[in-house]
């Protein structure tokens, strides 16, 4: 992934150095295991532990003659060992270890995620719990429907990642995966014994069954999750580039001191931010499809899938750990604009109290079919400008029979229609401990 996007703690799991480190865990913890098996005498794990070193340069230089990463690792780490060397790699093929320390850098990138997803989530619930009561317009189709109340939509966000949290963290659980189990998967070198012994070290769990890789629905399934995670920010993100749009102007993105909007517009205040967002998703779909497509390998293995997931592991756990801060970032420094909410509310003259209207015909005896059409004729007279909805509806007799004056009061009130939100908080916040209007 380019610099641009890769946060420093993240960058440092996915560089080779780490990767190099690694290899290196899993080689010495089969040692480990060797050793307890007396297939190694006893000391040779710790001095290998203490002589094994590597020049990435060096690497470097034999992969260039090898044309093999792990043989070349393997080569550099020997020249410092002398005879112990010999005990490095025993009875392994080369995906057992790099699926093997894969597995290993997976968990390490994941907790930074869910650390990155409550984060957010915190930010979230502290906007929710502030806007519980702030009501503005809700649209469909991008046009004005009914009030709703402004904190609903970040909570429905914090609901959301609450969900991507759990699916993140069971498909790394799930990814946790590696194997020692040779070149087809038969164990025909080392005894499952072993492999089982080196994944408790490691913390991991050892593959049921395995090919010469751990199988790649494993992989297909986190890069999915973490393609939905991803979306839900996209989702996100856009709800902010919307009421941000002039017309709207109900929330901004933060935009700080000495920030340029346009490079010929000195007025403009952007959601690039959101828009960052937004477009870094598409990203992470596509690096899941990538991964479905490696699920179909020839027979035990074929190499189609190594030269993919050179870029689409470190890519997606990067871009999504700098996607998830972009976010948090936006909603802990969101600027609302109450004036904008409540002029949009009233905005279109009270055509959004239409349904309470209808309703309240019908609870008066008409048929739905008779109420819907005196309701939707003032209403669409009011969309042409011929009066506002209210006036059009007390100067029609035939609706004045059954409605008086005094009733529209209660029908055009916005507090009417977030009379229960403290009931849709308490179903989202009580799980967690936490109670609907408690201050962020």
């Amino acid at each position: 992934m380019i610099e641009r996007y890769t946060r420093p703690a993240m960058g440092k799991i996915w560089a080779e150095e780490e990767k190099l480190a690694l290899w290196l865990e899993v080689e010495l913890a089969l040692v480990e295991v060797l050793e307890a098996f007396e297939v190694a005498p006893f000391g040779t794990a710790e001095r290998i532990r203490r002589g094994a070193r590597y020049d990435v340069g060096r690497i470097a230089e034999l992969e260039t003659t090898l044309g093999h990463d792990v043989v070349a690792f393997l080569t550099a780490v020997a020249e410092n060992l002398g005879p112990d060397s010999r005990f490095l790699h025993w009875g392994m093929t080369s995906y057992d270890l790099v699926d093997t320390a894969l597995a290993l850098r997976l968990r390490r990138g994941g907790d930074l995620l869910l650390a990155g997803i409550d984060r957010l989530r915190e930010a979230l619930k502290a906007k929710a719990l502030a806007h519980k009561d702030t009501v503005a317009v809700g649209r469909t189709h991008g046009v004005h429907a009914e009030p709703t109340s402004l904190g609903l939509k970040f909570l429905l966000a914090y609901d959301e990642m609450g969900r991507n949290r759990a699916r993140l963290a069971r498909a790394l659980e799930e990814a946790a995966v590696g194997k020692l189990s040779g070149a087809v998967g038969t164990f025909a070198h080392l005894e499952p014994a072993v492999e089982e012994a080196v994944m408790r070290l490691l913390r991991l769990r050892a593959a049921a069954v395995s090919t010469q890789v751990v199988p790649r629905d494993h992989h297909a399934f986190l890069l999915a999750a973490i393609a939905v995670t991803g979306a839900s920010l996209e989702r996100l993100a856009t709800e902010i580039r919307n009421l941000q749009r002039t017309e709207l102007r109900e929330v901004e993105e933060p935009f700080g001191r000495g920030q340029k909007g346009s490079s010929a517009m000195p007025h403009k205040r952007n959601p690039v931010v959101a828009e960052r967002v937004a477009g870094l998703a598409r990203v992470l779909r596509g690096n899941a499809l990538a991964a479905l497509e490696n699920v179909a390998l020839w027979h035990e293995r074929d190499i189609t899938h190594s030269s993919v997931e050179r870029i689409i592991f470190p890519d997606s756990f990067i871009l999504l750990d700098y996607m998830l801060d972009l976010s948090a970032r936006i909603i802990e420094g969101l600027v609302v604009y109450p004036e904008a909410i409540a002029a949009n509310l009233a905005r279109t003259g009270g055509l959004i109290y239409s349904q309470r209207v209808l309703l309240a015909l019908v609870e008066h005896g008409l048929t739905r079919e008779e109420a819907y059409g005196l309701v939707q004729r003032h209403a669409m007279a009011a969309w042409r400008g011929m009066g506002s909805f209210r006036e059009l509806l007390l100067a029609d007799p035939e609706i004045t029979a059954h409605l008086k004056p005094a009733d529209f009061d209660q029908l055009f009130d916005p507090g009417y229609y977030v009379r229960h939100v403290e009931a849709i908080y308490r179903r989202v916040l009580e799980p967690t401990g936490v109670q609907a209007g408690t201050p962020a």
